[in-house]
Parts: structure tokens; C-alpha cells; sequence
């Protein structure tokens, strides 16, 4: 396993480095200030649309795609760092360079299994960064942990299907953009194989029967960069069999699918806002004195700063083999890999973030800084994309499976 980044990821680094210092950091005020001004918190703020553009100049978009056809190209190995220094401003960052979820999930499920009509009405305009898009599986009235619980229904009826369920937490539905939905739901309920059960089905947000319901807040925000959460209710919704994606029962490996990038672009990003909150750290340290001394020189403060500066090493080598198994052996060899780096990568950033938020005392949960923002984002990916406690017992299964 070599780490070294090649030279191509080396120009974007630096050119991406360079954008966030020019232009992504010193936004973050100011998106902050015009949202404060908009009619709706759902729109645009005018300096992320200023910022998009400059991405599309400097070559700084659709860096997550692999597709070399649709994307940047890069390997799982060459992304992992651009990743990261987008974390280090997970609202705007990912946001300006068309690499924020839920619209790279779907890129990603439109280009592997959408076909050509489908590609070219919805993959097109989310690539260029016309639309928004929203991923719909989770459900508020079943263990959404367990894929195979969902009760939405998908039933055809000649030419069409009948989409009825409710669904919540549904990123991106909040999005004036926001003009598509990939709904999974089940086709065949009763069904032998619980995992052909499910379908997915492209539903446009303008569909009669689909009403987007309420915002829902994550510890009190909404996440308005990415679109928001909303709780979305589907009844009797009908879209053409043409929009079916893939095949009828194969929705279980499509999510699968989806979510195996996903969660390993979750975990860099999460090492780039465990860097922003070391640097945070340092910064208060120095310019705070408390009972006579500063607090860098506090030993605890010390022994804060070095404990996160072990772990982030740590988690960046482990997230690193992770991209690297899944660019040489497939995200199925890397099965082992990427649970471990969803369930070490939250619970790590959470504590790293906790104790900056401790070291700026009233500060840390306030706006004034990103800190709480940044735990409340963190907190969430214990459960996002599957909770800590499925993936320990699908490890553990996979380790005992040796010995029995």
C-alpha cells in the first residue's frame, strides 16, 4: 500500500487548498448574513451560486464522480484528500463543488444503473448543478436500520406505478431545486427473498400525490446548504414504469451500492472537521488566558490537542485503506474496511469536536463559531447511512463466522 498522493491529486490539493482560503472560508460569514435576508431559508444564498461558479472555472467539480465520462475521474485513493479539506467546511464546501450528498448518491445510482432517457433528464442537469435531488428510504414508522422493514409500497398498474408511503429525514426535499426524489419502496412484499422485495423508482418532486409535509431539524438546525430534511408523504403518487431504475427487486443492491461510497466520503470529510476543530483548538489556546496562564499551557488542553492529533492520524491511514481497497478489490472486498470506518470516524470526530467545544467555553456552542454545527452534523453520521450498532454486528458476525 503506497499513501503518497500521485501528482494529480497533488494540483488539485493545492488548487482546492488555495479555494478554500480565497474564497469557501471567508464565505462562511457571509452566507450566514444574506440567509438572514432571504424571503425563504430554503433559497440560494447569492454567494454559493458565486462560488459555484468560480469551482466550474478552476476545475473543481464533480471531483466524487470515479466515471470518467461524468466526473473528475479520480479513484477512491486520489479523492480521499480532497474529501477531507472539503470537511473542514462541510456546509458550503461540498455544497459549491457539486460533491454534496444527497446528489452525489444519486449521480452515482443515475450513472451505474439509470438508463439512457433517465440519464439524460436527471444526471445531466444534477452534473451541470441545475437541479437538486433527494434520496427517499428512510422511514419514521419502521427500524429504518433494516432495509427490508420499509412499507412503502410501489404497485403497478399497467403502465404506471403507484407509489404510497411516508417517508422523513429525506435530504435535499427542501430544496426550491430539488425537482427529483429515487423512492425505494417495496414491488413484491410478500415476496420470498426479503432482499427482492424492494424497487427504486425516480418520482419528480412535482408528481400529484407527493406533498413535502414539514422540515425536519437536526439538534435544532436545518442544514439549509444541502437542501434541508423533510418529512415527505407519497399518496397513490403515480410515475411512468419507465421510471423505474434498474430492475423490479433489485432496490436492496442499489441502496448497497449507493451507500458504500457514501459512507467512505462521509468518513474523509469527517477527518477534515476533526482538522478544522484541531485548528480551532490551537487558536483558542493561544489567544485565551485563564488563572494566570494561557491555555495552551493548561496540561489538559494538552492532553486534548495530542489525543486528537493521534486519532486523525490514526483514522486518516485506516480511511486511506479503505479508499485503497475499494479502487484494487471492489467495495465488497472492502466489506471489513468500510464498517470500520463508519463506526471509529463519527464516534471519534464527536469526542475531538466535544472537547474544542469545552476549550471555547460559551463560544463553542454558539454561531459565532462552527463547532457545534460541525458536532451536530458529526452526531448525525452515527446513525446516517446506518446506525454504529448494525454495522458492529455485521463485523462481529463476519469475525466469529472464522471460528464456528
Amino acid at each position: 500500500m503506497d499513501f503518497a498522493y500521485d501528482a494529480r491529486t497533488e494540483e488539485l490539493r493545492a488548487k482546492l487548498l488555495a479555494f478554500m482560503d480565497e474564497y469557501v472560508y471567508p464565505a462562511e460569514a457571509v452566507a450566514h448574513q444574506q440567509r438572514e435576508r432571504l424571503a425563504s431559508p430554503w433559497e440560494t444564498v447569492p454567494v454559493v451560486e458565486e462560488l459555484k461558479a468560480e469551482a466550474r472555472r478552476q476545475g473543481l467539480w464533480n471531483l466524487f464522480l470515479p466515471d470518467s465520462e461524468y466526473g473528475a475521474g479520480l479513484t477512491n485513493l486520489q479523492y480521499a484528500p480532497l474529501a477531507e479539506i472539503m470537511g473542514r467546511s462541510p456546509q458550503l464546501a461540498p455544497t459549491v463543488t457539486n460533491c454534496a450528498a444527497p446528489d452525489t448518491g444519486n449521480m452515482e445510482v443515475l450513472t451505474q444503473f439509470g438508463d439512457e432517457q433517465q440519464q439524460k433528464q436527471w444526471l445531466e442537469p444534477l452534473l451541470a448543478g441545475e437541479i437538486r435531488s433527494a434520496f427517499a428510504m428512510t422511514e419514521p414508522d419502521v427500524a429504518s436500520s433494516d432495509a427490508t422493514n420499509i412499507t412503502t409500497h410501489i404497485e403497478r398498474d399497467g403502465d404506471e406505478y403507484v407509489i404510497t408511503g411516508r417517508k422523513w429525514y429525506i435530504s435535499g426535499a427542501m430544496h426550491p431545486d430539488c425537482k427529483i426524489h429515487i423512492v425505494m419502496g417495496k414491488t413484491d412484499p410478500d415476496g420470498e427473498d426479503i432482499r427482492r422485495q424492494q424497487s427504486m423508482v425516480l418520482v419528480p418532486r412535482d408528481t400529484p400525490g407527493v406533498t413535502i409535509k414539514r422540515a425536519m431539524q437536526v439538534f435544532g438546525y436545518e442544514d439549509h446548504y444541502h437542501g434541508g430534511h423533510a418529512e415527505v408523504i407519497f399518496d397513490h403518487a403515480r410515475v411512468p414504469v419507465s421510471n423505474l431504475v434498474g430492475e423490479e427487486g433489485g432496490g436492496f443492491a442499489i441502496a448497497q451500492a449507493r451507500l458504500g461510497p457514501g459512507r467512505i466520503h462521509h468518513c474523509m470529510r469527517l477527518i477534515g472537521m476533526a482538522e478544522r476543530a484541531i485548528e480551532l483548538m490551537c487558536r483558542r489556546a493561544v489567544s485565551r488566558n485563564a488563572f494566570g496562564k494561557s491555555l495552551a499551557q493548561q496540561g489538559v488542553v494538552h492532553n486534548w490537542i495530542a489525543d486528537a492529533r493521534v486519532t486523525v492520524e490514526q483514522l486518516r491511514l485506516l480511511v486511506l485503506k479503505t479508499a485503497w481497497l475499494m479502487d484494487t478489490v471492489g467495495n465488497r472486498g472492502a466489506h471489513t474496511e468500510i464498517q470500520s470506518i463508519k463506526i471509529a470516524t463519527p464516534r471519534a470526530v464527536v469526542d475531538i469536536l466535544d472537547r474544542a467545544i469545552q476549550l471555547h467555553g460559551a463560544g463553542g456552542v454558539s454561531q459565532d463559531f462552527p463547532l457545534a454545527e460541525l458536532y451536530a452534523g458529526a452526531r448525525t453520521l452515527m446513525i446516517a447511512d446506518g446506525p454504529d450498532e448494525v454495522h458492529q454486528r455485521s463485523l462481529a458476525r463476519r469475525e466469529l463466522k472464522r471460528y464456528l
